[in-house]
């Protein structure tokens, strides 16, 4: 059961820490409790129903292609990681538009909620409960939102580069890893 847990951990945080990149941008230009209420909402609810998505897909995927489906998974996040990273380190992560109302926050929520396909894809042959996972990932998006905001001024758009690089790195370690967990698993 620890191990279970462990895996819902390692999802939620990664998804969690893109979340937190995000918020740390948005909350440098400053923005109200209201705001805060509607961004976490949002970036929560965005998480979650990608995942629901990523594992409705994953389950007709894996109906499709049997176990070789679990690797597209995990190479999603493998590839949506080193994305994060790559536009980090470029500083392109973080669009220039409001992103705490209307389409900004529309586009923001899509823009961090696609690597949440990617794990939704992974959750089906994760062997973990699904209702716990996706409510994992609802709070750590909503804790994560809640911390980006409130200290994005104080940590400024350098540190919130570094949390995306870091965010990008623990998806792909985490496609990485699941994907040696499933191989050694069949050996």
């Amino acid at each position: 059961m620890s191990f279970v847990l462990l895996r819902i951990a390692i999802v939620a945080i990664s998804l969690a820490l893109d979340v937190f990149a995000v918020s740390v941008g948005v909350g440098v230009t400053g923005v109200s409790f209201r705001s805060r209420l509607r961004i976490g909402a949002s970036f929560a609810v965005s998480e979650v129903a990608m995942t629901a998505v990523g594992v409705g897909l994953g389950a007709a995927a894996g109906r499709l292609v049997g176990d070789v489906a679990a690797y597209f998974g995990y190479a999603a996040l493998v590839v949506i990681g080193s994305y994060i990273i790559v536009e980090s380190t470029r500083g392109t992560l973080l669009p220039r538009f409001d992103l705490s109302r209307g389409w900004g926050l529309v586009l923001a929520s899509l823009s961090i909620s696609m690597d949440s396909l990617g794990i939704g894809f992974s959750i089906v042959y994760l062997g973990v409960p699904l209702y716990w996972t996706l409510g994992a990932i609802a709070l750590a998006s909503g804790l994560s939102t809640t911390l980006g905001l409130t200290f994005g001024g104080a940590l400024g758009l350098s540190a919130g580069r570094r949390a995306g690089t870091f965010a990008g790195g623990v998806l792909a370690v985490t496609g990485l890893t699941f994907a040696l967990l499933k191989l050694t698993a069949r050996l």
